[in-house]
C-alpha cells in the first residue's frame, strides 16, 4: 500500500543507503555498506566547485569482516564524495571498530571511537544504523537454520529454544503479548 498523494513538489534531497552481507569463503562474513546523498539542484562549494544536480555530494562506503559472534575482524572505510577535500582523510580512523562485538553497547562504542571529530557523521550513520543491523539479519538467521538443521533429535530442538529469544520485545512484532511470540516462542508469551 503507498503512501497518501502528495501536493506538487521539488525534489530537494536524497540519501539512499544500501547494504549487502555476504558469507565469505573462509567461513566469516563481509558486511558492506554506501551511503549517498545528492541534491536535485546545483550548487557551488568551495573545494569542488559546482556541485550538479543528482552528483554526489556525499558517497562513502564502509565494510567490516565479522565472525559468526559478530565480532569485527577488520574495519574499511572509503570516502569517494564529499564536501571538503579533507573529508577523505578520516575514512581510515574505522579501523578503530575492530574488535567490538556488533550485540548490545555497539552503538555506544561506536560513538566513543568514531564520534565528533575522530571520525565523518555520515559515515557513523551508517554504521550504528542500517549496517549493524544488516550484519545481524545476515548472520543469525543463518546461524539459526544451521542449528535448527544439526538437531537430531526433539530433545535437541527444545534445548535449542530453552534460552529467551534474542529478539523478544525488541518490536512490536516480537513484543512478549504478540501473536508472533505466541506462535514462535509459547514459553516467552505473556498475553491472555
Amino acid at each position: 500500500m503507498p503512501l497518501s498523494n502528495p501536493v506538487k513538489r521539488q525534489q530537494i534531497h536524497t540519501r539512499e543507503v544500501r547494504c549487502v552481507g555476504y558469507q565469505r569463503e573462509d567461513g566469516l562474513w563481509d558486511i558492506e555498506g554506501q551511503i549517498t546523498d545528492t541534491k536535485g539542484y546545483s550548487f557551488e562549494n568551495h573545494d569542488r566547485g559546482v556541485v550538479g544536480a543528482g552528483s554526489p555530494v556525499h558517497d562513502m562506503w564502509v565494510r567490516f569482516k565479522v565472525d559468526d559472534d559478530l565480532l569485527i575482524h577488520e574495519a574499511e572505510a572509503v570516502t569517494d564524495s564529499s564536501p571538503f577535500t579533507i573529508c577523505p582523510n578520516i575514512a581510515p580512523r574505522v579501523e578503530a571498530l575492530v574488535g567490538l562485538n556488533i550485540s548490545s553497547g555497539f552503538t555506544r562504542a561506536a560513538r566513543e571511537r568514531l564520534g565528533g571529530t575522530n571520525g565523518c557523521t555520515h559515515i557513523l550513520q551508517l554504521i550504528i544504523g542500517p549496517l549493524a543491523t544488516t550484519a545481524f539479519q545476515t548472520i543469525i538467521p543463518r546461524k539459526m537454520h544451521a542449528k535448527q538443521s544439526q538437531s537430531s533429535s526433539a530433545s535437541d530442538l527444545k534445548n535449542a529454544s530453552a534460552s529467551q529469544p534474542q529478539l523478544l520485545n525488541t518490536c512490536y512484532a516480537f513484543a512478549s503479548d504478540s501473536a508472533v511470540v505466541k506462535r514462535n516462542w509459547p514459553d516467552y508469551y505473556t498475553g491472555k
